[in-house]
């Protein structure tokens, strides 16, 4: 044995991957897929599109290491949080999962508020009722498609319906299941009290395990499919962002990540439990047994930029292509020729409602102070700066709660860029650095494969062996002044318009 498998069951695709014992990457697929928004506010996928992008990439990454099946010395899966796939007693998906950007449950947020109580619930889960959160889709579909309900025999999170049909196993871990707003998190299981509240049977819900147990083994029907060798060994794995703590080795006190991927997350990792009494960031079980995260999310970061990009900046990327050039390369280039605060432009990017600091799903994406002067790329700076302004409102509840850090690690599709590091520097006031690897969750996953499997004696050993860094960034006094004034005059928008945001969902 010696190599590790992670599998990534992302929103907008999975990726497969293969590294050795010291973490080089020998092999890695990602397979794509859509999402369903039938409705605005509306989100979903298709579990078969799941499984599917996970069968592809493991044959494929098999294939590229010589079939070598057998020296697969464990699996760690990883997936976007949040999602609701519901099984019938024969083990088939009843509907298209609801996943987390999903905005659809206000109603049934407040009535788990009221059958719980507002301060019990953030005592018990850590948070309170959220529409992205997991139980607030049970209620809705308990409510708008009883027939569907009826026939529901287990509840499963994304990367814990790919176990299922990789082990067999309905079984879920912490990281993640700390999102269903269902688990206690001090206690690290499931809420008796809440569950009767909500009236859900406990036995929907899968068992819960440490992220870096063992929960399963391949069965004999998935090695067929997969070319995975039967019996090798499937570990509990995390939620998307805590497997990406474990890939950029944020697994101690002090340390820290933020990611700009589909939406952006300012991580914290704590050994001490600290949750925020108004509920504005949320507290998880992390992946490290025993400890903890605190995480602020922002709904549309990396999301902002991609819809901008696609909708407006086909110039752009015919120029990266015939220079030969990467397209964040010629962005930087541009962006940096405009002045902090670009121009007066303000973006907030609110796109799929927001979660940190404001909790509101109505509210959307807006630019302030658009004149005829301004071109793309100002709104592209405004873009830039709105999300990472946003990303700073987290930061802001972190140090609340007396949470803090001395160092970022960048991760996601934004540590591409060199000018996108230096603003969130200067914002954050601290170093931002870049793990060597890529691979951020699939790493995670397979480092915690690789500690359940006793490659590894701990989940921190396992990061202090693997994890290197590069491109450190200090900030830059003279931008911090001008962005803090910025800044301050971002912060007011949305109160500003938090009515407006009401009256345009009602419109």
């Amino acid at each position: 044995m010696q190599f590790l498998m992670g599998i990534d069951i992302g929103t907008s695709g999975t990726k497969t991957a293969i590294f050795d014992f010291a973490g080089k990457l020998l092999a890695s697929h990602t397979e794509n897929y859509p999402m369903y928004q039938p409705r605005n506010g509306y989100a979903e996928q298709d579990a078969d599109d799941w499984w599917n992008a996970s069968v592809t990439g493991i044959r494929a990454t098999l294939a590229a290491i010589g079939g070598r099946a057998e020296e697969i010395a464990g699996v760690g899966l990883s997936g976007q949080m949040h999602g609701l796939v519901m099984l019938d007693k024969q083990g088939t998906v009843l509907r298209r999962p609801i996943i987390w950007c999903d905005q659809r449950t206000a109603e049934e947020c407040a009535e788990i508020t009221s059958l719980v109580g507002k301060e019990r619930l953030i005592e018990i889960t850590a948070n309170p009722a959220l529409t992205g959160f997991t139980a607030s889709k049970i209620l809705w579909v308990r409510k708008h498609e009883p027939q569907i309900f009826e026939q529901c025999a287990h509840i499963l999170l994304p990367k814990d319906y790919i176990r299922y049909c990789l082990t067999g196993e309905f079984a879920t871990e912490v990281s993640d299941a700390s999102g269903m707003q269902l688990l206690d998190i001090a206690k690290r299981r499931w809420s008796d009290e809440v569950l009767d509240r909500l009236s859900i049977e406990k036995s929907l819900l899968g068992t819960v395990y440490e992220s870096p147990e063992i929960t399963g083994k391949i069965t004999a029907a998935a090695a067929a499919l997969t070319g995975l060798c039967e019996g090798t060994p499937v570990v509990g794995g995390a939620g998307d962002n805590a497997a990406a703590a474990v890939g950029a080795g944020v697994v101690k006190n002090g340390t820290a990540f933020t990611t700009i991927g589909t939406s952006g997350v300012v991580f914290a990792h704590t050994d001490q439990m600290a949750v925020d009494p108004l509920g504005r960031v949320h507290t998880f079980c992390c992946a490290v047994p025993g400890a903890w995260h605190a995480m602020g999310v922002t709904q549309a970061a990396g999301l902002s930029r991609q819809w901008f990009q696609e909708q407006f900046c086909a110039a752009d990327e015919t120029a990266a292509k015939s220079e030969g050039r990467g397209v964040y390369e010629l962005f930087d280039e541009a962006l940096a020729a405009i002045p902090i605060g670009a121009n007066r432009l303000f973006y907030l990017p609110y796109l799929m409602g927001e979660r940190t600091p404001h909790l509101d799903p109505n509210a959307r994406g807006v630019f302030f102070g658009l004149s005829a002067m301004h071109t793309r790329h100002d709104l592209l700076r405004a873009v830039t700066e709105g999300v990472s302004f946003s990303l700073r409102d987290c930061i802001e509840i972190l140090r609340e709660m007396g949470i803090h850090s001395n160092e970022m690690v960048a991760c996601g599709g934004g540590a591409n860029s060199a000018l996108w590091r230096q603003m969130l520097s200067d914002l954050f006031g601290c170093g931002v650095k870049v793990a060597a690897s890529t691979e951020g969750a699939a790493l995670g996953a397979a480092l915690l494969a690789g500690t359940g499997a006793g490659v590894y004696e701990s989940v921190p050993d396992a990061c202090e062996q693997v994890v290197r860094y590069h491109n450190g960034t200090s900030p830059n006094a003279e931008n911090a002044l001008a962005y803090e004034k910025h800044y301050e005059f971002y912060k007011g928008l949305y109160p500003a318009l938090a009515g407006e945001f009401q009256k345009l969902s009602k419109l």
